[in-house]
């Protein structure tokens, strides 16, 4: 990520621009997942239990409004 200072900007908001450029880039998020090595039939078995709780969570939500 790179984020130029602007003329008579100061180095508060030029770090908030930075953070928030890092946060909408997912880097943060992408340094973390790649800490670590994960096999692929890990990463598979972790999709498909994020899956299994993303529709029980819709499930529930469609519950919920009627």
């Amino acid at each position: 990520m790179t984020v130029k200072l602007r003329p008579g900007e100061s180095q508060e908001s030029l770090l908030k621009r930075f953070r928030h450029e890092v946060t909408k880039g997912r880097v943060l998020s992408d340094v973390r997942r790649r800490r670590w090595f994960v096999s692929k039939s890990e990463q598979r078995r972790m999709a498909k239990r994020k899956g299994i709780r993303r529709a029980r969570k819709r499930q529930r939500q469609s519950t919920r409004r009627e």
